[in-house]
């Protein structure tokens, strides 16, 4: 990374703070809700019909718009070949050192190259190459070693970078309707994630005044070792998807595994609209 990059880089830490504090109230909510909840069939993510749970624990739609997000990125800046847009992936994407001290890169620490996970009609996780709509996707593996009484903690941070805002708007939607179409979903061999509840917030509801779009998944992740806490967060800021996924363990409060959560999704979020140039009006 040369000092130019560094420098604006190292702007974003000075709003994580804040954009962190919003990303907290929306996840603290959509834990709770995701539990009694899916969300709506065919629902888009960033429609203007999102789900909501009454005092019965019953879906309703909301009928308000979602307010138009204030941030603009820089045309001169804006990826538009697959080089491009892997260095931007690359400039968002969670390291081990970013998540906290502790943090190491797991065995595998990053995805293949050129490649995006997809599920597949069989509920199955598999990584394919790019489609014509994706410029580049970049997953990278950390895990916090268990001590003592606590297990390891195992997190992925994703960054998508999409040929256009429609094309990420799209993968939000077609992400929110997953849980519905696949309640568990083989991740490998003998690991499944299963229980799965999916809740979609538009910029504007609910707490989300940081991201275009916001959903948040949650489950418990199967091994043959027993059962943990799952989320998974995805948000979209213009073309650039990110994600964050969570595998619990044994001896952490969900308090505590959720920071983590909020730590990635903001980072990343303020990450894009830095190296993107973006303004807020």
């Amino acid at each position: 990374m040369d000092d130019k990059s560094a420098g604006r880089r190292g702007g974003w830490r000075l709003r994580a703070a804040a954009s962190g504090a919003a990303a907290a109230v929306l996840l603290g909510g959509c834990s709770a809700g995701a539990s009694e909840r899916a969300a709506e069939p065919g629902a888009k993510a960033s429609g203007s019909s999102t789900p909501s749970t009454s005092a019965s624990g019953e879906v309703s739609a909301e009928g308000a718009e979602p307010s138009a997000t204030p941030f603009e990125a820089d045309p001169d800046r804006v990826p538009r070949s697959r080089e491009q847009g892997a260095v931007l992936a690359e400039a968002v994407a969670m390291r081990p050192q970013d998540w906290g001290a502790g943090f190491q890169a797991q065995p595998l620490a990053r995805s293949a190259e050129g490649t995006v996970a997809l599920l597949d009609e069989e509920c199955r996780w598999q990584r394919r190459a790019l489609p014509d709509d994706v410029l580049a996707s970049l997953s990278l593996y950390s895990e916090l070693p268990g001590t003592g009484k606590r297990g390891t903690v195992k997190v992925t941070a994703t960054a998508t970078v999409h040929t256009t805002v429609l094309g990420a708007d799209d993968h939000l939607s077609e992400t929110l309707e997953e849980a519905l179409r696949c309640p568990e979903q083989q991740v490998r061999a003998d690991e499944r994630i299963a229980k799965l509840m999916s809740v979609g917030t538009p910029r504007g509801m609910r707490g989300n005044n940081y991201a275009d779009d916001s959903i948040l998944e949650t489950g418990v992740y199967l091994t043959g070792g027993g059962e943990a806490m799952y989320r998974w967060m995805v948000t979209r800021l213009g073309q650039v998807t990110v994600t964050v996924s969570l595998k619990g363990a044994e001896g952490l409060t969900v308090d505590e595994l959720e920071q983590y959560m909020t730590r990635g999704t903001t980072t990343m979020l303020d990450r894009v609209r830095y190296e993107l140039g973006g303004g807020e009006g």
